[in-house]
């Protein structure tokens, strides 16, 4: 995929992207979320690739600020309204360019931020109108691997999956899921 050979930054929404989108609510707020092993391998590994990773989300979570921090994401941007300021903020901070950007979002608040990325991506189960303007649409649903195949796609793009891969072989990179 040619928009993938130019990527830098992987940011993801995360209700519905990197969860099956099911809010579990107690009395006290939000209870729990489900978040997958494999996306937050892929996760950690693009970081550890040198890929810049960001969470991108409006809602406030302490659930998934303690899941970015212990997968070493660069960029967790939460209550956020307006998602394409906050990127082009990010990428004016990092020296990068809207071409150099990937976004993984599943529902319409997310469609002004995919029309401006390098790549666009969603989740099988995205809502039609987000399908319908993405570039790349993984073959699974939000919180069940969608983020993960993102992640592979671009790195075998950039031919950078066999020296991931391999780093598990020789135990030079220790990844946290």
């Amino acid at each position: 995929m040619k928009k993938a050979e130019n990527i830098k930054l992987l940011a993801f929404d995360v209700d519905g992207t990197l969860t099956s989108g099911v809010l579990v609510m107690g009395e006290a707020g939000e209870a729990s979320k489900l978040f997958h092993a494999r996306d937050g391998l892929a996760l950690a590994l693009a970081h550890r690739m040198g890929y810049k990773t960001a969470f991108i989300t409006g809602r406030k979570s302490p659930i998934v600020e303690n899941r970015g921090r212990e997968l070493s994401v660069d960029f967790i941007l939460m209550g956020i309204s307006d998602k394409v300021s906050a990127m082009e903020k990010l990428l004016q901070e990092e020296g990068l360019s809207w071409e150099e950007a990937a976004y993984m979002g599943d529902d319409l608040n997310d469609l002004p931020l995919l029309e401006k990325v390098g790549l666009a991506a969603s989740p099988r189960d995205g809502v039609k109108e987000v399908r319908e303007c993405a570039d790349f649409i993984s073959r699974f649903e939000g919180g069940r691997g969608a983020a993960r195949e993102l992640i592979e796609k671009v790195m075998k793009s950039q031919h950078l999956w066999k020296e991931a891969v391999d780093s598990y072989r020789d135990g030079s990179h220790r990844v946290q899921q």
